[in-house]
């Protein structure tokens, strides 16, 4: 027996997954891979991405392991997630393909996973960095692709959905798939990169160009959300930092105003989505959606409480994802909004959970943003509420990239804000305030 082992020494392996410098590069190494997922799967095949998403989740066992005398089991993972995730995982068992729905499921558990071991050995400030990272990289990628495709080359990459439109000011997709799925990366990377530019955490030449990087291509991807998810973003940073600079003792009646104004906002938007559609120019791909979800709405009175089974991204081969693109004509992998999607696969149940799990998220890092000092906490609402308000034109949040922030999010959240952190103050408390982090301390 080695002195190490008699000590109780975690050894050179202990060591290295217990590191600051491991946390570091496992953060981004988990951000590149669900980020870039649509490149790696139509570059390198489904099995190759499965494989390192496999790895990844077994090293973050390993590095939750090598911490677990500063991580308390009792806020490891939020109650919300864990029962949204066990109702996932009962609807297998009344799904058409049970086989299917549960490699789904696992493939959704295992971005949870990660997004758990993430919450954990990284704070907001350099979890937002780390971000900040990946997504500069994977946004100039995707400015060089559609350069080459449509400038230098004049053809498209159709390999990796590349159009080749860039000449014609777009829409471009980046490496990301779709114009859609590019524009809302774009609004993610503008709060990360603002973020960034107001902790001082990169150089201020960096930031400009970053910001300058995500808004030409948010502006070239001519996505009919990104506007919206925009004017919702900066809408919502106003009214934090309002909160913000009000004092403490008028804080709770002003929180308590602002919900109710959104509620009436919320009504008033819907009773005239009518001219607001036409005033963004959307008419076309509204139609689309307004069909789909109506047709939808009828297969959810056939299991209303529990849904067909839960799948993600459709499988398209099963019912009743088939037979809506039979009679639409169309090729949908969703229901194009993520509450339509889990109410069709999860029933109202899923969809209560649902709602419940990123509402509480969402009031937590709220409460938490208004409080703290450093701005860099407004990034936790902030991606959520680009998470929430995307989630009504497209369902990003419910699997890879968007699953992941969410996520990431709500641990982050609830690890400064939950009702299990009264019960007992140990290891793995709450974050302590920070204005900033020293590059060495990446």
């Amino acid at each position: 027996m080695t002195e190490a082992t008699r000590r109780g020494s975690p050894g050179w392996l202990g060591a290295l997954l217990g590191s600051a410098e491991f946390a570091r590069a496992y953060t981004i190494a988990v951000l590149g891979t669900v980020f870039a997922a649509y490149l790696i799967e139509h570059l390198a095949g489904r099995v190759t991405y499965a494989t390192i998403v496999t790895t990844l989740c077994a090293t973050g066992v390993g590095v939750l392991i090598s911490r677990r005398r500063e991580i308390s089991l009792l806020r490891l993972v939020p109650i919300s997630l864990i029962v949204l995730v066990g109702w996932m995982l009962a609807s297998v068992f009344w799904a058409s393909d049970s086989g299917q729905s549960f490699w789904s499921w696992v493939y959704t558990a295992a971005i949870a996973l990660l997004a758990v071991v993430i919450g954990h050995v990284r704070d907001t400030l350099q979890t937002a960095r780390a971000l900040g990272d990946v997504l500069r990289v994977l946004l100039s990628a995707s400015l060089a692709v559609e350069v080459l495709s449509g400038i230098l080359l004049d053809i498209p990459f159709r390999f990796i959905g590349v159009q080749g439109r860039i000449a014609e000011f777009g829409p471009i997709q980046g490496i990301f798939g779709t114009r859609n799925a590019l524009g809302f990366v774009a609004v993610l990377a503008l709060i990360t990169f603002l973020v960034e530019h107001r902790t001082q955490s990169v150089r201020p030449g960096v930031s400009l160009l970053s910001v300058v990087l995500a808004g030409l291509l948010a502006v070239l991807s001519d996505s009919p959300t990104v506007l919206v998810l925009a004017a919702t973003v900066g809408l919502a940073a106003a009214v934090l930092a309002l909160v913000r600079h009000t004092s403490p003792a008028r804080r709770s009646a002003l929180q308590w105003t602002i919900g109710s104004v959104v509620v009436a906002g919320l009504v008033v938007v819907y009773s005239a989505r009518a001219p607001l559609i036409r005033l963004l120019g959307a008419q076309d791909d509204l139609a689309l959606r307004t069909e789909l979800w109506s047709d939808l709405i009828g297969y959810v009175r056939f299991h209303p409480v529990q849904g067909w089974g839960w799948y993600g991204p459709w499988a398209t081969d099963e019912f009743p994802f088939n037979s809506v693109n039979y009679w639409l004509h169309q090729n949908h992998a969703s229901a194009l909004n993520a509450y339509v999607d889990v109410l069709i696969q999860l029933g109202w149940v899923g969809l209560v959970l649902f709602v419940t799990f990123a509402a509480a998220a969402l009031v937590r890092s709220w409460l938490d943003a208004s409080e703290r000092r450093s701005i860099v906490y407004a990034w936790t609402p902030l991606i959520l509420v680009a998470l929430l308000a995307d989630s009504l034109f497209e369902s990003f949040t419910l699997s890879g990239l968007g699953w992941l922030m969410l996520v990431v999010c709500a641990v982050r959240a609830g690890q400064s804000r939950s009702w299990r952190g009264r019960l007992r103050d140990g290891p793995g408390g709450e974050e302590p305030d920070v204005l900033e982090e020293l590059p060495h301390e990446r």
